[in-house]
């Protein structure tokens, strides 16, 4: 399993894990809508300069239909829908009993994957996908069940999120950086334009400054390295070792909002690590073949598909336009942007 790939994952869990505790000091000074729509355009603001330093000359001339169904697929499920059906379910239960149900995002990207995007787990892969949904079980458990939850809003939520998941690791006619644009300032201005009618007063500029402050980083860069990792890995080993999110912002509760942290806390971190260890355990190899294509994405030349450069060697990732010839060939793999196939 790509190393690089994993820590990005892991980054990018970090980003967004240290962003529940910080969030929490926020929502108390302006509506959800608007909360999550600064989120959003905090990812579009803070990715933009490098967009403009590195990412403009990546951008194909034109996005074909296939990729713009994806796209808009990904930012309507991830960005509108997701959040949507949430804050419907959140209406009518408490905060930990909606946590509790939000850990079915993992399990529903890997049935989705299984079922609908060749994104194949063997029994090893299985195992962590099961142990990650534990590992959120008793951390959701630590804080006390509350009241009855619609259910199927919430389960709503996870399949859109799901969704995205899957289609934003299948895009291959843009870079990360310019998806996460894309997402950011779509779902963002829908969700600031809704946050706006339903609010009766504006937040303070204190308050828009550091929530665009906060999703350039735990967002922007976050859903960068995410999609990054997807790409490689397949949507759901990179959902697996982002679910360990909630562990860092537990780590950084305690100093930011003096909570203590408990033995189910730290038995479900145990877990985790040990779901992600056992992801990482997995290997994949048969015979298999690639038809001929022609995309866009970050690659190097080391895995047996990229030496499409006739002058001297590219090592380092980089990202342009570049075709394959079809081939068939035997060699470990994941379900990455090249290996999506039945099994």
């Amino acid at each position: 399993m790509p190393n690089n790939a994993i820590v990005k994952a892991l980054l990018s869990a970090l980003l967004f894990g240290v962003s529940t505790p910080l969030s929490k000091i926020l929502i108390g000074r302006t509506n959800s809508f608007l909360l999550a729509g600064l989120l959003y355009i905090g990812s579009f603001v803070g990715l933009l300069p490098v967009y403009f330093w590195r990412e403009k000359r990546a951008m194909p001339a034109r996005i074909d239909r296939n990729n713009l169904r994806k796209i808009s697929g990904a930012v309507f499920c991830g960005g509108i829908i997701g959040p949507v059906l949430l804050l419907l379910g959140l209406r009518s239960a408490c905060a930990s009993a909606v946590a509790l149900w939000l850990n079915f995002e993992v399990v529903m990207t890997a049935l989705l994957g299984w079922l609908f995007f060749q994104d194949h787990l063997d029994s090893k892969g299985w195992c962590g996908v099961a142990g990650a949904f534990l590992a959120g079980l008793l951390l959701t458990a630590s804080e006390g069940f509350g009241a009855y939850l619609p259910a199927l809003l919430i389960l709503g939520a996870c399949t859109a999120w799901a969704l995205d998941n899957h289609l934003t690791a299948l895009i291959d006619g843009i870079t990360p950086v310019q998806s996460t644009l894309l997402k950011g300032l779509i779902a963002g201005g829908t969700n600031v334009a809704i946050g706006l009618l339903i609010s009766s007063s504006l937040p303070a500029f204190s308050t828009v400054l550091a929530a665009i402050l906060l999703g350039a980083f735990s967002y922007g860069v976050s859903i960068a390295l995410y999609i990054s990792s997807a790409q490689k890995l397949g949507a759901t080993r990179s959902q697996v070792i982002f679910s360990s999110a909630p562990v860092f912002g537990m780590l950084l509760a305690p100093l930011l909002l003096s909570e203590t942290i408990g033995p189910t806390q730290v038995t479900a971190a145990v877990i985790l690590l040990f779901s992600i260890w056992l992801l990482i355990q997995t290997r994949h190899t048969h015979l298999h073949r690639h038809e001929a294509m022609e995309h866009i994405h970050s690659h190097s030349h080391n895995d047996l598909h990229h030496d499409h450069h006739s002058g001297p060697e590219v090592i380092n990732h980089h990202t342009h336009l570049h075709t394959h010839p079809a081939i068939e060939h035997d060699h470990p793999h994941l379900p990455d942007l090249h290996h999506r196939h039945n099994h």
